[in-house]
Formats: C-alpha cells, structure tokens, sequence
C-alpha cells in the first residue's frame, strides 16, 4: 500500500514510518521542512517526502493522489498567542478536504482518550478534531491513546527529571489523578496493525496499558525501578499557574508545554473498555515494563525520536532552513581558527558537543547561563541532547537548535533558544585542516547591543577556550 504519514517529524511519526516501510508498504512523509527529515531516509520507492503546511492549502497539492491510507499525527501543545485550537481544526480541515480528492480508503488519528465530563483544552481540541476529519469519501480510524511511556516521550522524560533530582517531591494534588499509560511500542502496534483492517474502520477505539495508575504510582514505580527511595508529600494550594512553574523549574520541559500537561493532568485519563486488544493482537505491557524498555534504548543510545526536538520546546516556531543564511548586516561576530591535525577527530567531537559531554570549556558558566535562562523563562541547559554522538536537522542541543549538520560538508550551524534581547548563531565548520568558529549575535534594540558588550569577556573567555579544546581533536 501507499500510506502518507503527517507530522513524520514528530516523536510518533519518526518511530511508526521505518515499521511500515519494513511491512514492505510505500511511504509517503508530509512535512513542513524537508531539512528535518531523516537523513537515512532516501527519496526512493520505500519513502517518499513531500513539503506540506496543513495551515497552507496550497501547498496541499503536492500529496499524491494515489495513496491508500493516511496517518493524521498532527498535534499542538502550544500556548502562544495564537488559538491552538482554532489551528488544529483548520489544520484538520485542509487535511480532509486536500485527502477527498485522493483515492484514499482510511484515514488513521492518533487521538487523547477523553472520557471524563470535565476536559482540558487540548483533549477537548482533539475530540473537535476528530469531527473535522470525517469525510463520507474515506473511513475513519480513531485510537484514543493515555500517557504514552518511552525513551523520549515528554511523559517519560519528565518523570525521570523529577524522580532522579528530587528525594523528597513537594508537589499538585493533581499527582492523585488516575491515567491509565500505554508503551510506545504498543501504540506503534495499533497504528500498524489498523493499516488496511475493514474491522476498524470508521470505529473509534480508547487504547491503554493493563494498569490503572495515579501519577504518584508512576512516580513511585519508576523510582523502584532506578532503586531511589522517593518521598512525595501532596499540597491542595498549588494553583495550576503554580503547579505549571513548578514542573518548569524542577523538570526540562518548556513553560507553554508544563502549562498544558497540568491542564491535562487534572482530568482523569481512563480508556472505555473494547475488543481492539483481540482484533489486532495487541497485548499492552505493564507500565514498569514500558519504563524498563525505554532504559534498555537510553543505555543503548538508540532512542529513535524525543519530544525534546519538536520546536513546541523552544522558542523556534519556524522552519529550520529560514535561519540557515547566518546574516551580517547589523551583526556582532566573534570569529576564531585554528589549525587542525585530524579533521575526523575534530568533526567527532564536534558532533558530540553539549549534553552529558558539555561544552569543553568554561563549564561553570555554561550552566550559570543555563540558570540564568531558565530564571527568566527560558529553557536553560535541561534539553540535552536526544544522542549522544548523532545530530540532524531540528535536534535540540542544551539550549540551542540544530539548523544544519552535515559531516560530509563539515559543517554544524546551531540556533539560540536562549532568552535573548536579540537572535545568535553558532557555526563550526572545517576547511583544509583548519577549523572556524563563528558566534553571530543580531540585536534587537539598545538592549541588544548592551547585551553584547556586557557578556563580550566571557564570549572571549569560553570561545577560545572551546576551539583550543576542540582542535586538539
């Protein structure tokens, strides 16, 4: 079959788009920027890519008219300015009136399970969705899915922040909500497996793991199983302005994205009871397994997709290419070189930068800008980075965002995600065996240009510092 994946750059479509090529189907990947599509993927007969903007009908044009099945994994957690839910329901919109004119059977949605009288806005948008994509021309295929559990799943990674930096958790009362997690893999199976099933068409399934768990219980068993004794004591006066702040503070996620889980995080999330599990074959895990699992992928640094390198945690809310041309009119630079013996040494430890490996230099005050940042709402150093060897198009990397990366051209361009009264860039790039690096900084007003002659010293202090310790390979 020819399936078209929507939002293949995001944690799911990454995972889902390798299994359903290995099923020996074509693949289509819809996608914003081609610049952040896997590299190892290549535009033959298993997969395909196609640029689309769903909020950008035109461009809707260039989805083939022979696909036999589409995924709709098209999600918003933002709190901008901007009417998310307005955005998902014309997103929705375009999908369905651009898919009526394919031959398309089924269409696929990854939903939120919603069953409680009272939802958040986000559960309430998806179920807004769910309407918009019905179509007499096609069937739909609804799957309800909780908290989802896996090595880079917001959930995961926030729990993990909590349990392994606090002993003892002052925390919501929202932590005894009761949710019902489901493992990644699991979701991936009945996604996969609902491909071309006249069973479930134009039905509507709530997909869950075998537990009923508050997320007290989950944060309990997950430190049972990294063998950290835990203490949690519950409060009834954090608002969820409060509650919000606090999983900002403590954990890596952004502000608007912590905003929108403890929206969430207050309506219980318990699935309807169906035959789904027998039809497709599908036995969900326990919830200490999915945590087990998504640590055996970590330790083998082969976690395939994080919500850390969705844009909905920065500050970027654009294409990645748009900010691949560095500019120079009106810009400070500090440029440096040096002369390199092993250009693959070098590109090696290049593209092993930030995370756990730090900066190289002056790593005291990396973190005290990290803290800074953080301070005044930003995202700090908590992100990471997603591999600890590997960078592509899109990756977050501590507080900045990877705009190009390509080891053939030698050549790493990062973006700022950092609060700052202007934007700033940095490149590493090598030419016959000598290394440049180029910090751009673009001010935005007096306030910009005070910024950078105050923190002139210290730019000068760590960049020499890290090209000296990146030359010596």
């Amino acid at each position: 079959m020819k399936i078209l994946v929507t939002g293949a750059t995001g944690y799911i479509g990454k995972r889902l788009i390798p299994l359903l090529a290995n099923d020996g189907h074509t693949v289509v990947c819809a996608v914003r920027d081609p610049m952040r599509v896997d590299p190892g993927y290549s535009d033959g007969d298993d997969i395909q890519v196609v640029e689309t903007d769903f909020l950008n009908p035109e461009s809707l044009s260039n989805i083939p008219e022979d696909i036999d099945v589409a995924f709709y994994l098209i999600h918003s957690m933002s709190n901008s300015a901007r009417d998310f839910k307005s955005m998902e329901q014309e997103c929705a919109e375009n999908f369905r009136t651009a898919l009526e004119k394919t031959n398309v059977r089924q269409v696929i949605y990854l939903s939120g399970i919603a069953n409680d009288d009272k939802l958040s806005k986000h559960l309430s948008s998806r179920r807004d969705v769910e309407d918009g994509l019905r179509s007499d021309s096609y069937a739909l295929t609804v799957f309800r899915a909780g908290i989802i559990v896996g090595s880079g799943s917001s959930s995961f990674e926030i729990i993990r922040d909590l349990v392994e930096k606090l002993p003892v958790m002052v925390a919501p009362k929202w932590l005894n909500t009761k949710t019902q997690p489901i493992a990644v893999r699991d979701v991936l199976a009945f996604l996969k497996g609902a491909v071309g099933h006249k069973a479930v068409y134009d039905k509507v399934y709530d997909i869950f793991g075998p537990e009923v768990l508050t997320y007290r219980d989950m944060l309990l068993q997950f430190s049972e199983m990294r063998k950290l004794k835990r203490y949690i004591i519950t409060v009834p006066i954090m608002t969820p302005k409060l509650s919000s702040y606090w999983l900002y503070f403590v954990t890596s996620t952004s502000y608007k994205l912590a905003r929108s889980l403890v929206d969430s995080m207050n309506v219980e999330i318990i699935g309807n009871p169906s035959d789904i599990n027998a039809i497709l074959n599908v036995d969900p895990i326990s919830y200490k397994e999915a945590v087990s699992r998504a640590f055996v992928k970590i330790e083998q640094n082969e976690i395939v997709s994080s919500w850390k390198d969705s844009f909905v945690s920065g500050r970027l809310e654009h294409k990645a290419h748009e900010y691949v041309n560095v500019p120079t009119f009106g810009c400070y630079s500090d440029k440096k070189q040096r002369s390199i013996s092993s250009e693959t040494e070098v590109m090696d430890k290049i593209w092993s930068i930030g995370g756990e490996n730090g900066w190289y230099y002056g790593t005291f005050l990396w973190k005290f800008r990290g803290y800074i940042d953080k301070l005044f709402g930003g995202i700090g150093l908590r992100r990471g980075r997603t591999n600890v060897d590997k960078l592509e198009v899109g990756d977050a990397l501590d507080f900045w965002r990877v705009i190009f990366a390509d080891k053939e051209k030698k050549k790493l361009l990062l973006y700022a995600e950092m609060k700052l009264p202007g934007e700033a860039w940095l490149e590493f790039k090598i030419r016959d065996n000598i290394l440049y690096q180029t910090a751009t900084f673009r001010p935005k007003g007096l306030a910009g240009r005070l910024y950078w002659y105050i923190v002139t010293p210290f730019h000068w202090f760590v960049f020499n510092g890290m090209i000296d310790k990146l030359a010596k390979g």
